[in-house]
Protein backbone atom coordinates (compact mmCIF):
# COMPACT_ATOMS: atom_id res chain seq x y z
CA UNK A 1 0.00 0.00 0.00
CA UNK A 2 2.89 2.37 0.95
CA UNK A 3 3.89 2.15 -2.85
CA UNK A 4 0.77 3.79 -3.71
CA UNK A 5 0.66 6.71 -1.78
CA UNK A 6 3.78 8.62 -3.56
CA UNK A 7 2.32 8.04 -6.83
CA UNK A 8 -1.61 9.23 -6.16
CA UNK A 9 0.06 12.46 -3.94
CA UNK A 10 1.95 13.45 -7.12
CA UNK A 11 -1.28 12.70 -9.46
CA UNK A 12 -3.56 14.47 -6.70
CA UNK A 13 -1.05 17.68 -6.98
CA UNK A 14 -0.96 17.73 -10.58
CA UNK A 15 -4.67 17.71 -11.05
CA UNK A 16 -5.00 20.42 -8.00
CA UNK A 17 -2.22 23.17 -9.18
CA UNK A 18 -4.34 21.95 -13.12
CA UNK A 19 -7.75 22.56 -11.09
CA UNK A 20 -6.72 25.98 -9.76
CA UNK A 21 -4.67 28.78 -10.76
CA UNK A 22 -3.74 32.46 -8.96
CA UNK A 23 -4.29 35.95 -10.44
CA UNK A 24 -2.47 38.37 -8.72
CA UNK A 25 -3.64 41.82 -8.18
CA UNK A 26 -4.07 44.83 -11.00
CA UNK A 27 -4.36 41.53 -13.00
CA UNK A 28 -7.07 39.76 -15.31
CA UNK A 29 -6.07 36.25 -17.00
CA UNK A 30 -8.04 35.24 -20.43
CA UNK A 31 -9.47 31.47 -19.99
CA UNK A 32 -10.36 29.92 -23.31
CA UNK A 33 -12.04 26.36 -24.09
CA UNK A 34 -10.55 24.55 -26.86
CA UNK A 35 -8.94 27.77 -28.07
CA UNK A 36 -12.42 29.97 -28.10
CA UNK A 37 -12.74 32.80 -25.30
CA UNK A 38 -14.30 31.52 -21.76
CA UNK A 39 -14.17 34.04 -19.87
CA UNK A 40 -12.13 36.78 -17.86
CA UNK A 41 -10.97 36.27 -14.24
CA UNK A 42 -9.66 38.74 -11.92
CA UNK A 43 -7.24 38.46 -8.91
CA UNK A 44 -7.37 35.56 -6.58
CA UNK A 45 -7.59 32.01 -6.54
CA UNK A 46 -9.23 30.56 -9.45
CA UNK A 47 -10.37 27.02 -10.98
CA UNK A 48 -10.90 25.94 -14.69
CA UNK A 49 -10.81 22.49 -16.10
CA UNK A 50 -7.52 20.42 -17.06
CA UNK A 51 -7.31 19.68 -20.30
CA UNK A 52 -10.12 21.82 -21.40
CA UNK A 53 -9.97 25.56 -20.77
CA UNK A 54 -6.61 27.01 -20.73
CA UNK A 55 -5.40 30.31 -19.93
CA UNK A 56 -4.50 32.15 -22.97
CA UNK A 57 -2.91 35.31 -21.42
CA UNK A 58 -2.68 37.57 -18.48
CA UNK A 59 -3.40 41.37 -18.93
CA UNK A 60 -1.44 44.13 -16.94
CA UNK A 61 -4.48 46.84 -14.94
CA UNK A 62 -1.45 48.70 -13.72
CA UNK A 63 -0.35 51.85 -15.19
CA UNK A 64 2.14 51.73 -17.51
CA UNK A 65 4.78 53.93 -19.49
CA UNK A 66 6.02 53.71 -23.05
CA UNK A 67 9.11 56.26 -24.07
CA UNK A 68 9.06 56.93 -27.62
CA UNK A 69 12.05 58.79 -29.29
CA UNK A 70 10.73 61.02 -32.08
CA UNK A 71 13.54 62.87 -34.75
CA UNK A 72 11.54 65.37 -36.91
CA UNK A 73 12.05 68.88 -38.56
CA UNK A 74 10.90 72.15 -36.81
CA UNK A 75 9.55 74.67 -39.10
CA UNK A 76 12.86 77.01 -39.42
CA UNK A 77 14.62 73.53 -40.98
CA UNK A 78 16.24 72.41 -37.48
CA UNK A 79 16.32 68.58 -36.56
CA UNK A 80 15.15 67.73 -32.69
CA UNK A 81 14.89 64.81 -31.59
CA UNK A 82 11.96 64.81 -29.00
CA UNK A 83 11.42 61.96 -26.30
CA UNK A 84 8.00 61.64 -25.52
CA UNK A 85 6.88 59.55 -22.54
CA UNK A 86 2.87 57.76 -22.55
CA UNK A 87 1.32 56.71 -19.30
CA UNK A 88 -1.57 54.22 -20.54
CA UNK A 89 -3.78 51.88 -18.68
CA UNK A 90 -5.99 48.84 -19.51
CA UNK A 91 -9.84 49.46 -19.24
CA UNK A 92 -10.82 47.00 -16.65
CA UNK A 93 -14.18 46.64 -18.80
CA UNK A 94 -12.68 46.19 -22.05
CA UNK A 95 -9.91 43.47 -21.55
CA UNK A 96 -11.65 41.59 -23.99
CA UNK A 97 -10.62 44.20 -26.86
CA UNK A 98 -7.50 44.99 -25.70
CA UNK A 99 -6.19 41.32 -25.43
CA UNK A 100 -7.52 40.53 -28.94
CA UNK A 101 -8.02 43.20 -31.23
CA UNK A 102 -4.33 44.41 -30.82
CA UNK A 103 -1.27 42.22 -31.68
CA UNK A 104 1.31 44.63 -29.83
CA UNK A 105 0.13 47.59 -28.34
CA UNK A 106 3.59 49.48 -28.24
CA UNK A 107 3.97 49.37 -31.67
CA UNK A 108 0.43 50.53 -32.05
CA UNK A 109 1.00 53.85 -29.75
CA UNK A 110 4.32 54.19 -31.19
CA UNK A 111 2.91 54.73 -34.57
CA UNK A 112 0.13 57.25 -33.33
CA UNK A 113 2.91 59.15 -31.35
CA UNK A 114 5.48 59.37 -34.47
CA UNK A 115 2.26 60.51 -36.86
CA UNK A 116 0.99 63.06 -34.68
CA UNK A 117 4.64 65.02 -33.41
CA UNK A 118 5.66 64.83 -37.20
CA UNK A 119 2.32 67.33 -38.11
CA UNK A 120 2.74 69.17 -35.00
CA UNK A 121 6.34 70.28 -35.12
CA UNK A 122 6.97 71.31 -38.21
CA UNK A 123 4.33 73.68 -37.67
CA UNK A 124 6.55 75.59 -35.23
CA UNK A 125 10.03 76.86 -34.61
CA UNK A 126 12.61 75.89 -32.87
CA UNK A 127 11.85 78.28 -29.63
CA UNK A 128 8.33 77.59 -29.98
CA UNK A 129 9.01 73.99 -29.70
CA UNK A 130 10.54 74.69 -26.52
CA UNK A 131 7.63 77.16 -25.45
CA UNK A 132 4.76 74.88 -26.28
CA UNK A 133 5.88 71.34 -25.40
CA UNK A 134 2.08 71.28 -23.41
CA UNK A 135 0.63 71.72 -26.66
CA UNK A 136 2.25 68.92 -28.37
CA UNK A 137 1.88 66.56 -25.27
CA UNK A 138 -2.24 67.69 -25.79
CA UNK A 139 -2.10 66.88 -29.54
CA UNK A 140 -0.25 63.54 -28.56
CA UNK A 141 -3.24 62.68 -26.05
CA UNK A 142 -6.44 63.79 -27.96
CA UNK A 143 -5.18 61.60 -31.12
CA UNK A 144 -4.37 58.75 -29.00
CA UNK A 145 -7.38 58.63 -26.60
CA UNK A 146 -9.49 58.82 -29.97
CA UNK A 147 -7.63 55.64 -31.01
CA UNK A 148 -6.40 53.16 -28.47
CA UNK A 149 -9.97 54.16 -26.39
CA UNK A 150 -11.72 51.45 -29.44
CA UNK A 151 -9.37 48.84 -27.93
CA UNK A 152 -9.21 49.16 -24.20
CA UNK A 153 -7.04 51.31 -23.76
CA UNK A 154 -6.86 54.81 -21.91
CA UNK A 155 -4.32 57.30 -22.02
CA UNK A 156 -3.53 58.76 -19.01
CA UNK A 157 -1.36 61.28 -19.58
CA UNK A 158 1.53 62.24 -22.52
CA UNK A 159 4.60 64.24 -21.76
CA UNK A 160 7.05 65.82 -23.59
CA UNK A 161 10.09 64.85 -21.43
CA UNK A 162 13.16 65.95 -23.58
CA UNK A 163 13.73 67.95 -26.51
CA UNK A 164 17.21 67.78 -28.20
CA UNK A 165 17.83 69.62 -30.96
CA UNK A 166 21.42 68.93 -33.35
CA UNK A 167 24.59 69.46 -31.40
CA UNK A 168 25.86 72.36 -33.54
CA UNK A 169 22.19 73.93 -32.86
CA UNK A 170 22.84 73.78 -29.19
CA UNK A 171 26.07 75.60 -29.32
CA UNK A 172 25.01 78.37 -31.76
CA UNK A 173 21.70 79.15 -28.81
CA UNK A 174 24.52 78.94 -26.31
CA UNK A 175 26.77 81.22 -28.28
CA UNK A 176 23.40 83.74 -28.57
CA UNK A 177 21.97 83.47 -25.37
CA UNK A 178 25.85 84.62 -23.90
CA UNK A 179 25.42 87.11 -26.19
CA UNK A 180 22.64 88.55 -24.84
CA UNK A 181 23.27 88.07 -21.42
CA UNK A 182 26.76 90.09 -22.24
CA UNK A 183 24.74 93.23 -23.96
CA UNK A 184 22.59 93.42 -20.88
CA UNK A 185 25.50 93.66 -18.58
CA UNK A 186 27.19 95.93 -20.95
CA UNK A 187 24.01 98.00 -20.60
CA UNK A 188 24.00 97.99 -16.86
CA UNK A 189 27.70 98.59 -16.42
CA UNK A 190 26.84 101.67 -18.70
CA UNK A 191 24.05 102.89 -16.64
CA UNK A 192 25.79 102.52 -13.66
CA UNK A 193 28.79 104.57 -15.04
CA UNK A 194 26.30 107.00 -16.06
CA UNK A 195 24.93 107.65 -12.55
CA UNK A 196 28.78 107.50 -11.22
CA UNK A 197 29.07 110.78 -13.58
CA UNK A 198 26.19 112.54 -12.87
CA UNK A 199 26.55 111.95 -8.77
CA UNK A 200 30.55 113.00 -9.08
CA UNK A 201 29.00 116.30 -11.04
CA UNK A 202 26.25 117.16 -9.03
CA UNK A 203 28.84 116.46 -5.87
CA UNK A 204 31.48 118.72 -7.65
CA UNK A 205 28.84 121.26 -8.37
CA UNK A 206 27.56 121.00 -5.17
CA UNK A 207 31.42 121.87 -3.43
CA UNK A 208 31.67 124.48 -5.71
CA UNK A 209 28.57 125.96 -4.76
CA UNK A 210 29.70 125.84 -1.21
CA UNK A 211 33.23 126.60 -1.81
CA UNK A 212 31.87 130.16 -3.67
CA UNK A 213 29.88 130.76 -0.39
CA UNK A 214 32.61 130.32 1.70
CA UNK A 215 34.85 132.19 -0.23
CA UNK A 216 32.02 134.69 -0.63
CA UNK A 217 32.11 134.53 3.76
CA UNK A 218 35.55 134.51 3.74
CA UNK A 219 35.70 137.73 1.87
CA UNK A 220 33.01 139.53 3.42
CA UNK A 221 34.32 138.70 7.11
CA UNK A 222 38.04 139.93 6.10
CA UNK A 223 36.38 143.49 4.73
CA UNK A 224 34.36 143.87 8.09
CA UNK A 225 38.11 143.11 10.17
CA UNK A 226 39.70 145.65 7.74
CA UNK A 227 36.74 148.07 8.63
CA UNK A 228 36.92 147.33 12.86
CA UNK A 229 40.39 147.75 12.19
CA UNK A 230 40.41 151.19 10.79
CA UNK A 231 38.25 152.20 13.19
CA UNK A 232 39.99 151.63 16.23
CA UNK A 233 43.08 152.87 14.59
CA UNK A 234 41.57 156.18 13.75
CA UNK A 235 40.15 156.92 17.00
CA UNK A 236 44.16 156.47 18.42
CA UNK A 237 44.68 159.65 16.20
CA UNK A 238 45.94 157.17 13.31
CA UNK A 239 44.11 158.61 10.04
CA UNK A 240 42.46 155.97 7.42
CA UNK A 241 45.95 156.23 5.53
CA UNK A 242 47.72 155.15 7.87
CA UNK A 243 46.17 152.89 9.09
CA UNK A 244 45.55 151.47 5.62
CA UNK A 245 49.42 150.96 5.54
CA UNK A 246 49.77 149.57 9.15
CA UNK A 247 47.37 147.03 8.13
CA UNK A 248 49.15 146.01 4.78
CA UNK A 249 52.58 145.62 6.56
CA UNK A 250 51.20 143.64 9.21
CA UNK A 251 49.36 141.06 6.77
CA UNK A 252 52.48 140.76 4.86
CA UNK A 253 54.43 140.05 7.44
CA UNK A 254 51.94 137.61 9.25
CA UNK A 255 52.05 136.29 5.19
CA UNK A 256 55.51 135.45 5.29
CA UNK A 257 55.21 133.68 8.68
CA UNK A 258 52.83 131.33 8.01
CA UNK A 259 55.02 130.53 4.85
CA UNK A 260 58.18 129.84 6.89
CA UNK A 261 55.86 127.60 8.94
CA UNK A 262 54.96 125.66 5.89
CA UNK A 263 57.77 123.20 4.89
CA UNK A 264 56.02 121.96 1.40
CA UNK A 265 54.52 125.13 0.48
CA UNK A 266 54.05 126.27 -3.17
CA UNK A 267 52.88 129.63 -3.03
CA UNK A 268 55.06 132.44 -4.57
CA UNK A 269 55.25 136.33 -3.32
CA UNK A 270 56.43 139.57 -5.66
CA UNK A 271 58.13 141.12 -4.38
CA UNK A 272 58.93 140.40 -0.43
CA UNK A 273 60.73 143.51 0.80
CA UNK A 274 59.53 145.87 3.68
CA UNK A 275 59.36 148.51 1.00
CA UNK A 276 56.79 146.54 -0.80
CA UNK A 277 53.93 146.98 1.31
CA UNK A 278 54.29 150.81 1.43
CA UNK A 279 54.49 150.45 -2.48
CA UNK A 280 51.57 147.87 -2.07
CA UNK A 281 49.45 150.18 -0.35
CA UNK A 282 50.54 153.30 -2.34
CA UNK A 283 49.35 151.82 -5.74
CA UNK A 284 46.07 151.17 -3.85
CA UNK A 285 45.60 154.46 -2.99
CA UNK A 286 46.61 156.02 -6.40
CA UNK A 287 44.34 153.64 -8.28
CA UNK A 288 40.93 154.81 -5.77
CA UNK A 289 42.18 158.75 -6.40
CA UNK A 290 42.45 157.94 -10.15
CA UNK A 291 39.02 156.09 -10.34
CA UNK A 292 37.24 158.42 -8.07
CA UNK A 293 38.80 161.28 -10.44
CA UNK A 294 37.10 159.69 -13.23
CA UNK A 295 33.71 159.40 -11.89
CA UNK A 296 33.43 163.00 -10.65
CA UNK A 297 34.48 163.63 -14.06
CA UNK A 298 31.47 161.75 -15.56
CA UNK A 299 29.12 163.17 -13.09
CA UNK A 300 30.49 166.63 -13.94
CA UNK A 301 29.93 165.78 -17.55
CA UNK A 302 26.72 164.28 -17.26
CA UNK A 303 25.19 167.11 -15.14
CA UNK A 304 26.70 169.51 -18.41
CA UNK A 305 24.86 167.56 -20.99
CA UNK A 306 21.31 167.97 -18.59
CA UNK A 307 22.26 171.76 -18.61
CA UNK A 308 22.04 171.72 -22.18
CA UNK A 309 19.08 169.99 -22.93
CA UNK A 310 17.06 172.13 -20.52
CA UNK A 311 18.80 175.26 -22.52
CA UNK A 312 16.95 174.05 -25.40
CA UNK A 313 14.25 173.10 -24.66
CA UNK A 314 13.52 176.54 -23.08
Amino acid sequence: MNYYIIPLAIIGLFLFFKFFFVVKQQTSAIIERFGKFQSIRTSGLQMKIPLIDNIAGRINLKIQQLDVLVETKTKDDVFVRLKISVQFQVIKDKVYDAFYKLENPHDQITSYVFDVVRAEVPKMKLDDVFERKDDIAIAVKQELNEAMINYGYDIIKTLVTDIDPDLQVKEAMNRINAAEREKVAAEYEAEAERIKIVAKARAEAESKRLQGQGIADQRREIARGLEESVDVLNNVGINSQEASALIVVTQHYDTLQSIGEETNSNLILLPNSPQAGSDMLNNMIASFTASNQIGEEMKRQNAKKGLGGKKSNE
